[in-house]
């Protein structure tokens, strides 16, 4: 009898606790920067129900996504974690996080909330399935039990990037009318993709309606804190992927019901200018349903009963993104945002299958070969600068780079200082060539502990930091690391005399020393930087050898070299013909691009 009145008194506890407990609603949409949203400023933009959630709730005029593309900034989202620090920043990739790092709504789930999930994960890493309840389709928080709390989450795809592939045989925004923005040429392809976009977006804030109004006709809106946003900006050329305000400037509205309103430093119907990133979402949904933050999360609730001082900047990364072998990561304030490239010698729009699926991608590169493109509309094709300082309030298209001037050192030293302390604080394992992080990740450590023991990470970081300046002066000490006794140190020191050209003719004997090298990644890292100088033909022969690799990563990196060269890539084309399966079903990076060199040599 005593242990049945136990059980019916805890399960009242229970209940009661239930009912104190908000539900959360995630609406994810994909790819749409802020400039899709009608009340983030854009009047030619239909988003009548996310504008009205605006009027309800708290609109965020600084949130960012972690990275400008989906499954790294949704690792951030999941895990609270910078993908950089986990070895998760490229494009897609599926190294494990330590036992220790749980999706959070495993968290919520095991405290009784019904988690569900409708229905992309994308993140980037092995699965967590005890993470949700449900996860599908039809998975929706109307199975739960009676007075059971829960958190649901409904991903909206119909402004995914794909939406733009395929033209529509009537568009409701006029292509005449549609804001270009001043990097892209005026042309029927862009006014057509830009057209069709917004459509695609009008139609992606009917299903915002569609979700709201279901959770009205449940009787819920007065339990339920709501959050919209996007997964990251997009989608034509120049933003998802980009580390602009296009790529990384998101929207995010979060309405709470007055019962609420005291886990909130906003009123409702405001706008803040508070800071936010997706790295913050994780503890900030866990300090609004009163689970006690885990100490291993780098973000920082900025709601809730655990809510922590604002953050200074958003941090933002590139990685890989998908073939094609890049590296940024920039810091953004309440006035500027900096970008630090760390493989300047490479244009902006390195040629990448998906993106070149967009009629304005085709229509954008064909302009700038036939000349018809303004110097705005030309950088994109053109080698990067080493740094970009943007004042993001006078030039919101970021298009002045300001690095530069003068009047703005201040601003670039202070923003340079901060960026390195942020990479060696953070263990930025990025800065480990992805066919070493390949190798390394078949140990049983997970890449965020190797990269927590790395005891070169500070000198890694900053060989990489010389080597992408573009200054000279560290030639020096750059000739001086290529023969360091850790192989990153040595990869960056010879991507420092590809940057460096011919001024890096002194380095030739020590870089054909690197074609020996016992890490592939630096043999081709060395073979690049000895074709820059002028021995082409040793260093075509030793990255068409490098195509022979069981390691895919040094395969791509090779194929990477080959594609930026031309013609002098004909030797290696048959080597990689082989790496294209017959079947296109198993078409993986390499074989996409192994496809692009074979189909962009000039005299294949």
């Amino acid at each position: 009898m005593a242990s049945t009145l136990v059980a019916v008194f805890c399960s009242l506890l229970a209940m009661a606790q239930n009912v104190d407990r908000p539900n959360i609603l995630w609406i994810v949409s994909e790819d749409n920067n802020t400039d899709l949203i009608h009340s983030y400023g854009n009047a030619f933009a239909t988003t009548p129900n996310i504008d009205k959630l605006a009027t309800e709730g708290v609109r965020y005029t600084n949130a960012f996504s972690t990275a400008p593309v989906c499954a790294p900034s949704r690792h951030s989202l999941i895990t609270g974690m910078y993908p950089p620090s986990m070895g998760t920043e490229h494009m897609r990739s599926t190294y494990p996080v330590p036992d220790f790092v749980k999706f959070f709504p495993r968290y919520l789930r095991e405290a009784g909330y019904y988690t569900t999930n409708n229905s992309k994960k994308d993140y980037n890493t092995i699965d967590q399935l005890e993470t949700w309840d449900e996860s599908s389709d039809k998975a929706t928080y109307k199975n739960r039990k009676p007075s059971q709390p829960f958190f649901a989450v409904f991903n909206l795809g119909v402004s995914h990037e794909s939406s733009i592939h395929i033209r529509q045989d009537s568009l409701r925004h006029d292509p005449a009318k549609v804001p270009l923005p001043p990097y892209h040429p005026d042309t029927k392809e862009f006014r057509e993709d830009w057209a069709q976009y917004y459509d695609k977006v009008e139609t992606m804030d009917q299903q915002v309606g569609q979700l709201l109004k279901e959770l009205e006709d449940q009787g819920l809106s007065d339990n339920t804190i709501v959050f919209y946003y996007a997964d990251n900006g997009g989608v034509l050329p120049r933003s998802k992927r980009f580390m602009y305000e296009s790529g990384l400037h998101v929207p995010l509205v979060i309405r709470l019901p007055a019962k609420y309103k005291g886990l909130s430093p906003h009123k409702a119907g405001t706008t803040t200018d508070r800071i936010v990133t997706f790295v913050d979402f994780a503890p900030t949904i866990l300090s609004l349903t009163g689970i006690k933050i885990p100490q291993y999360m780098q973000g920082k609730a900025f709601l809730g009963t655990q809510q922590q001082p604002p953050r200074d900047y958003a941090y933002g990364f590139r990685g890989r993104m998908d073939e094609r072998i890049d590296m940024s990561r920039a810091l953004r304030d309440k006035r500027y945002r900096y970008i630090r490239n760390y493989l300047p010698h490479l244009p902006y729009g390195q040629h990448l299958i998906y993106l070149w699926q967009a009629a304005s991608t085709r229509s954008w590169e064909n302009e700038f070969r036939a000349g018809r493109l303004n110097e705005v509309q030309s950088v994109f094709w053109k080698p990067k600068p080493a740094e970009e300082l943007y004042d993001v309030v006078a030039d919101p298209y970021n298009i002045n780079n300001l690095a530069g001037k003068p009047q703005y050192e201040k601003v670039l030293l202070r923003m340079r200082k901060d960026n390195h302390q942020w990479l060696t604080e953070s263990r930025d394992i990025g800065f480990i060539p992805e066919a070493i992080l390949y190798q390394r990740a078949q140990r049983a450590e997970s890449l965020y502990t190797q990269a927590q023991q790395e005891k070169d990470m500070d000198r890694i970081i900053e060989t990489a930091e010389m080597a992408s300046s573009r200054d000279v002066k560290h030639l020096p000490e750059i000739i001086n690391r290529l023969t360091d006794a850790n192989p990153s140190v040595r990869y960056w020191a010879a991507v420092g005399c590809t940057v460096l050209r011919e001024q890096s003719l002194v380095a030739k004997e020590s870089l054909l020393k690197l074609l020996a090298d016992s890490e592939m990644a630096v043999r081709i890292a060395g073979a690049e930087a000895l074709y820059n100088i002028g021995e082409k033909q040793v260093a075509v022969r030793a990255l068409g050898e490098s195509l022979k690799s069981d390691n895919p990563f040094a395969r791509l990196q090779a194929l990477n070299v080959l594609q930026t060269i031309g013609d002098d890539a004909l030797p290696a084309l048959e080597q990689a013909r082989s790496l294209i399966p017959a079947d296109p079903k198993l078409e993986d990076y390499n074989a996409r691009a192994a496809k692009t060199l074979i189909e962009t040599v000039p005299n294949r």
